[in-house]
């Protein structure tokens, strides 16, 4: 199997499957949190909010 950051061999059962290192790992990690990888899906609608909460936020400023 080979790592998906950097393409290394990585042996079965190695304790950073599937990456190589604690190093491909973070990196990983990181895509996620920056949102540079998606799971594909349909698009999420805004949220809906009633007549009655706008009015009320129109007010407080």
């Amino acid at each position: 199997m080979k790592c998906p950051i950097c393409k290394k061999e990585v042996e079965f059962g190695a304790p950073q499957m599937p990456f190589c290192s604690e190093r491909c790992r973070l990196i990983d990690l990181g895509k996620w949190a920056e949102e540079e990888y998606r799971i594909p899906g349909p698009a999420a609608a805004a949220p809906a909010v009633p007549a009655a909460e706008a009015g009320e936020e129109e007010e407080a400023e």
